[in-house]
């Protein structure tokens, strides 16, 4: 019997199952199919106008004991409707949302005027700042824009090279974290290396008004960049992947730190990376440990740190290349200035998050991820030893266990991770527990209600960090002042007043270049570690 098209337009769920068929599904098992068919075949039978006498009757219907072959059923795509598609609208901008109210043209039109102002319209590196506040950006993305028109060649920019380029970023690049990323990454690059950020920050130490002093030691605009640059990954670089992305620039306060520079002129007064004062304790940290000044310390001068409070067993394993960059450390145990600033900063700010994934990869000696309890054993056996040297008695490692599981509370059992050490706020105490023992005796002293107090207090506190570098720097400008008094005689620095804050600042940014010989040679480029 022959299926017409206009009878299956009549049964509306028989024409939805033949398409399933026809489309290969397994919605419609076959046995369902056929009675539904042999249904539909009675249906039309009797439904159909009685034949005239001496017509002849159709053929009796297939029993389904004796099943015949169907007739072959007509094209189904022509019946049923295409699902429409979905109009999902676009939500992934990795150059940035576009603005469609900006008017470009407007903005490159006072480019080209501000650039008639400028003799033979030709702007050195001090004039792009008049162009890069016309543009709408920061003073200090001008040794940038000067080195992405390619006035590095020439020692100009010229209006037609900088418009050029700055309408293709314009149509290119839509916030202010891929601008900045396109301005001073190489070329067909998408992210920043720790080199690209040298350009950006020698003309900082040129032309900011905190750092003047710095005009008459040249020796030291190397270290103070390289330790600028190690700080901007410590914090910015959150994979851990030596290349920073847009995604990270815009998830950091970076940017919005470097615009703070023109508005500063106390450079000090920005403790998130540029902070002279920072530097100048980082650096005499490191001096007093490399007593060769090859600008390297081994693992020996290392663990002269704080009158060797670190364990022995965690300084192998910095020195094992679990947290450090580059081959040397492997190879030659040796430990660059840029790897030390990481160390110092991460030992003194153990609250911080880049702080608790530099130790949680010392302490996970295997690398699954887990920190075992043989792994904490591992670390608390050195610590039991120096306690039993110093005639205190440590506490059973089973007992400080339970302690440390009701401290981090893991998620599963016996097995602590680095999101449990960051959910606990409390992975500066247990850090401090396996591998520093001044630290740790100095917890187990204070007040436990006062170390819960300081974990529930979210004001802004400054960190750590920024409290253990104010206090050094003002010892280290003591200890610099009292030897300069005893070295020129007491009668010449003899005052009435007592010396501002303002006042030993001035002498610790002078003092940096007279304490420390000239013959400790230039501190190696970032990038050659």
């Amino acid at each position: 019997m022959m299926i017409k098209e206009t009878s299956l337009r009549r049964d509306p769920d028989l024409r939805g199952e033949l398409a399933f068929l026809a489309r290969g599904c397994d919605f419609v098992l076959p046995s369902r199919f056929k009675k539904r068919l042999k249904s539909f075949q009675q249906t039309q039978i009797q439904n159909k106008p009685e034949k005239k006498p001496g017509t002849p009757l159709p053929p009796p219907a297939t029993s389904p004991s004796s099943p015949q072959p169907l007739s072959p059923v007509p094209h189904v795509n022509n019946v049923v409707n295409a699902p429409l598609s979905i109009n999902i609208p676009r939500f992934y901008f990795p150059e940035g949302l576009p603005d469609t109210c900006s008017n470009h043209e407007q903005t490159l039109s006072r480019i080209e005027t501000a650039f008639m102002d400028i003799e033979d319209q030709k702007a050195d590196i001090y004039e792009m700042g008049k162009i890069a506040k016309v543009c709408g950006c920061p003073l200090y993305w001008k040794a940038p824009m000067f080195r992405a028109a390619g006035g590095e060649k020439t020692g100009f920019v010229t209006s037609q090279s900088f418009i050029a380029m700055w309408r293709k970023l314009l149509n290119n690049h839509h916030d202010d974290a891929s601008k900045f990323i396109c301005l001073l990454a190489k070329p067909n690059c998408s992210s920043l290396e720790q080199e690209d950020f040298i350009p950006l920050l020698q003309d900082v130490v040129d032309t900011h008004p905190g750092l003047t002093f710095l005009k008459d030691a040249p020796e030291f605009h190397s270290r103070y960049i390289t330790t600028v640059i190690q700080r901007i990954f410590y914090t910015v670089n959150r994979s851990w992947s030596g290349k920073i992305t847009s995604t990270e620039i815009r998830k950091s306060n970076f940017l919005q730190t470097l615009a703070l520079l023109e508005e500063e002129e106390d450079i000090n007064q920005i403790t998130d990376y540029f902070s002279y004062e920072h530097f100048y304790v980082i650096y005499c940290k490191f001096w007093e440990l490399d007593t060769d000044h090859d600008l390297y310390i081994s693992q020996a001068d290392l663990s002269r740190y704080n009158d060797q409070a670190s364990s022995n067993r965690i300084i192998e394993r910095i020195f094992s290349g679990a947290v450090t960059r580059g081959k040397t450390i492997q190879k030659e145990g040796r430990m660059s200035y840029a790897d030390f600033v990481w160390f110092l900063i991460s030992e003194e700010d153990k609250r911080n998050p880049t702080s608790i994934e530099y130790w949680f990869r010392c302490m996970d000696v295997d690398g699954d991820g887990i920190l075992s309890m043989y792994e904490l054993e591992y670390f608390y056996e050195e610590q039991c030893e120096r306690m039993e040297a110093m005639g205190i008695e440590p506490l059973p490692f089973h007992d400080l266990l339970c302690q440390m599981l009701d401290l981090v509370k893991p998620a599963v059992d016996g097995k602590i991770t680095l999101r449990d050490l960051k959910r606990c706020r409390m992975a500066h105490i247990f850090y401090d527990t396996f591998f520093n023992l001044e630290k740790y005796l100095d917890h187990e002293q204070r007040d436990p209600f006062a170390v819960q107090k300081d974990v529930e207090n979210e004001g802004p506190e400054p960190s750590d960090w920024d409290r253990f570098a104010a206090e050094e720097y003002e010892t280290l400008v003591a200890e610099e002042s009292a030897q300069a008094q005893f070295q020129e005689g007491f009668e010449d620095y003899e005052t009435d007043e007592p010396a501002s804050p303002s006042e030993f600042g001035n002498k610790g940014s002078k003092i940096l270049s007279a304490s420390l010989p000239e013959k400790c040679g230039k501190l190696q480029s970032v990038d050659e570690e």
